[in-house]
């Protein structure tokens, strides 16, 4: 039994989704709506986040407390940045669970050991930033980041950010891409059909899918146009056409 929040939606078959750093179960509101037109949509508030604010655990934690939601059998599993690396860690962690794997500004960790600590220190500062400033004023900040410019202006999925200071400050510390082990080398092991994507103007992380699907015995690409990191928040519909057609496929 998963101790985890879940929201459950739709009917079909069963679609596991991830959501990323500061947000809840309740976010990606257009984007869920129309995966749940064709499938049982299970949303999971992760460690550190809305309802699950308490819990701290690690990627690898993390990725055991999904696998824990997952019903029995292999379903599908997809996930949005952090979101999208606990996805990774659960089919890597539980291969069974896993049918077909969807991840969304993924990254596969950091390779030097170096870049990776100071990673690790980064991640430190904007853990104590969040708990110097509370949450509106850190999201405010988060927000105004450059890979974040093209999100339209969504009050509603303003109301859906985690609120708890504490939960997002140890989800950093515990899963931030500082504590994530390098993951390149393990990509080969990973069974289900991988689909990766990136916004098309998210040069970094259109990369990462490139190597994702690279890495995978079983991979592709796709990148959904005028969109940046958030794609299925800046191009709801074209992003969900893309998993359609992938979980369909």
């Amino acid at each position: 039994m998963s101790l985890l929040s879940v929201r459950r939606e739709g009917s079909g078959s069963v679609f596991v989704w991830l959501h990323g750093f500061t947000q809840t179960r309740a976010s990606a509101h257009q984007f869920r709506s129309i995966l749940a037109g064709s499938h049982e949509l299970l949303t999971p508030d992760l460690p550190g986040h809305g309802d699950s604010c308490a819990f701290r655990a690690t990627l690898e934690e993390c990725a055991d407390f999904v696998a824990a939601v997952m019903p029995e059998g292999a379903v599908d599993l997809g996930g949005y940045s952090f979101g999208a690396r606990v996805s990774l860690h659960v089919a890597l962690r539980h291969p069974q669970k896993v049918r077909k794997l969807i991840l969304l500004g993924a990254t596969r960790g950091i390779e030097d050991e170096t870049q990776r600590l100071e990673r690790r220190r980064h991640d430190e500062s904007l853990a104590e930033r969040i708990e110097l400033l509370g949450v509106e004023e850190f999201l405010d900040e988060w927000l105004a980041q450059p890979m974040f410019a093209a999100l339209p202006h969504d009050p509603l999925e303003r109301a859906a950010r985690s609120r708890d200071a504490a939960g997002l400050a140890d989800s950093l510390r515990f899963a931030g891409t500082g504590t994530q082990a390098w993951l390149g080398p393990m990509l080969g092991t990973v069974t289900a059909d991988t689909l990766a994507l990136a916004g098309a103007n998210d040069q970094k992380f259109a990369g990462e899918a490139r190597a994702i699907a690279n890495g995978v015995p079983q991979g592709s690409f796709a990148f959904i146009d005028s969109a940046g990191h958030a794609a299925h928040l800046e191009q709801p519909h074209a992003t969900a056409r893309l998993v359609e057609a992938f979980l369909g496929a």
